[in-house]
């Protein structure tokens, strides 16, 4: 019943959306595309709608309370899949690095942290570039692979470190990694997959 409800309530912020930008940016089509494109994901994501809100809201929420927090003298990124948050980026000591997991642990709906954040400096535009860089080229050979669906997979870089998320079988998880070890620019690899089987 409540999926049920959540369904609609999406269906309605997405429609919506859809005719505010038509409204305003009349003959802007990549804007409505846009929001009938999270519709699809949604559709052919594991995760229930419900689930799928609450990760969007659980990111926002973070990355706001981080920067609130510590501002520029840490980079995080907050990823979450599931309602399982990780975070990747840099901080500058080992005291900044767990009260950061600490504060998003009290985020509502969080139910667990993997902390991948990495002592030193803040990495810099170039470096994330690149990585938004390799990210994008994962994805793309995901596309191309036909052992498991590329929307099941969550692709996040940070320093050449590619880190995959979802809800896979083993022998997709598996294939995923394989994939994005043999992407130029790849220096490692991390699974933090939740297995179905």
């Amino acid at each position: 019943m409540k999926n049920h409800f959540l369904r609609g309530l999406l269906g309605i912020s997405i429609a919506l959306s859809a005719g505010l930008s038509v409204v305003s940016l009349s003959g802007c089509v990549p804007v409505v595309a846009g929001g009938v494109g999270v519709g699809i994901l949604m559709a052919e994501d594991r995760r229930t709608t419900g689930t799928y809100l609450m990760d969007e809201e659980i990111e926002l929420k973070t990355g706001s309370l981080v920067r609130e927090h510590f501002g520029e003298n840490t980079h995080v990124s907050a990823t979450s899949f599931n309602r399982r948050v990780m975070l990747t980026g840099q901080t500058p000591d080992a005291e900044v690095r767990a009260k950061i997991e600490e504060i998003v642990l009290g985020v509502p709906n969080v139910r667990a942290v993997q902390n991948e954040l990495v002592i030193g400096e803040v990495a810099g535009f170039t470096t994330r570039t690149n990585d938004g860089y390799i990210s994008t080229k994962v994805k793309a050979r995901f596309l191309d692979d036909k052992r498991f669906n590329a929307h099941h997979v969550k692709v996040v870089t940070e320093s050449g470190t590619v880190f995959l998320m979802g809800v896979v079988k083993r022998e997709e998880g598996g294939a995923a990694a394989e994939v994005a070890a043999r992407t130029n620019g790849v220096s490692k690899v991390v699974k933090v997959f939740e297995y179905m089987d």
